[in-house]
């Protein structure tokens, strides 16, 4: 809730649109939870619009992002009414598709790729020219032109780009939008009613790092605040990591602490399947123990039982030394944790619990081996 009112003091005084984006955190306690606080939703695939809507969403206030929408997803996110990027020619195709296979005109906004470097790491960087997402600036007209032929098909609204997540310098922010509006203002000229500039999101958050310079959404929306304002526009926004990060815990059990000779390490029960950054991206997540057994400091790797050399989530921590059963805490877990836990090695996904007022309440059940396999059942 704190995270949500950062972002709606910021934008007084704005027309705008707050879009969570749902892949962040897909809990539908927290996205109903969102969504009563007056959010919008940003979108992936057709069953997270149909999360959205089960949450209670408006689909007019949805925005459907991708480089790969599915056709039947296009279809159905047309007949919601709902905001839709254009990503590519062929995006553009089916998009046009959709909107001819239900009668309804689809709300288009042009994906453009800035090419401006948010100085994050390459996997979540997706600003640059060589991006597999968004439009080549040089070939807009292309995509003007094919819009204005089928205008009882295609209704331009708005334009969007987006640099990446993790962000930490909101003059970047500034820097692409400076760039949208010469876009914008070419596109007006040709005649094109635009109501939308959505310029993603991405603000990075504390993880504990030391020397990391943490803006905060009223710092980005400063930023941009005298351009939107010039232009008459909806600001769509995509907060998801920055609205839901902080709010969590990945909370595991030591199972023992060993050594190899060379390295220490701390094996709990928790791994890359349930929270895969540290893998994936070479992460840094806030690592504490919880136990009253903890004794003398040491360097650790923190590992889980995962049979994966990859499998960690947390190298080279000064910690004190757990015994078995004491508890151990990874920060900052609310975004891309739940999200991205996999069932590798069988391990299924565990509960999720909401802390109010000093109290525990379930939100999402564990999954047991049971739930896997039922999948088999009748087949």
């Amino acid at each position: 809730m704190h995270n949500y009112t950062a972002y709606s003091e910021a934008l007084k005084g704005l027309d705008s649109i707050i879009g969570y984006a749902v892949k962040a955190n897909n809990n539908l306690n927290i996205m109903k939870c969102l969504r009563e606080l007056g959010s919008g939703a940003v979108l992936v695939s057709g069953n997270e619009l149909r999360l959205a809507l089960a949450a209670g969403f408006d689909p007019a206030r949805t925005v459907f992002n991708g480089n790969g929408k599915l056709p039947e997803d296009l279809k159905f996110a047309v007949e919601q009414g709902g905001l839709i990027n254009v990503d590519s020619e062929f995006d553009l195709d089916n998009i046009r598709a959709a909107a001819k296979a239900t009668g309804r005109k689809a709300r288009v906004l042009i994906r453009i790729n800035p090419d401006v470097d948010p100085q994050v790491h390459p996997y979540v960087s997706t600003g640059l020219a060589g991006s597999k997402f968004g439009i080549r600036n040089t070939h807009l007209q292309w995509f003007l032109d094919e819009i204005r032929k089928d205008d009882d098909l295609l209704d331009l609204v708005g334009v969007h780009c987006h640099l990446g997540s993790t962000i930490t310098k909101v003059n970047i922010f500034r820097d692409a939008t400076l760039l949208m509006v010469d876009f914008i203002k070419e596109i007006r000229a040709q005649g094109f009613n635009l109501e939308y500039l959505n310029i993603g999101g991405g603000l990075g958050i504390d993880y504990y790092r030391k020397g990391d310079i943490l803006p905060t959404p009223k710092d980005l929306i400063d930023t941009v605040r005298d351009l939107v304002s010039s232009l008459g526009l909806t600001l769509v926004i995509e907060p998801g990591r920055s609205m839901v990060a902080n709010s969590s815990a990945f909370v595991c059990t030591v199972t023992g602490a060993k050594t190899n000779g060379n390295k220490n390490f701390i094996v709990v029960d928790g791994s890359m399947a349930e929270l895969i950054r540290p893998s994936l991206y070479d992460a840094y997540q806030h690592i504490e123990l919880t136990g009253a057994s903890i004794s003398g400091v040491e360097m650790y790797d923190v590992v889980g039982p995962v049979c994966e050399s990859a499998d960690f989530l947390g190298k080279e921590r000064m910690l004190p030394t757990p015994a078995a059963g004491d508890g151990l805490v990874v920060m900052d877990a609310g975004a891309y944790c739940m999200s991205m836990a996999s069932t590798y090695n069988l391990r299924m996904r565990p509960a999720e619990w909401w802390v109010a007022g000093g109290e525990l309440k379930q939100i999402r059940k564990a999954e047991g081996l049971e739930d896997h396999l039922r999948m088999f059942e009748g087949l």
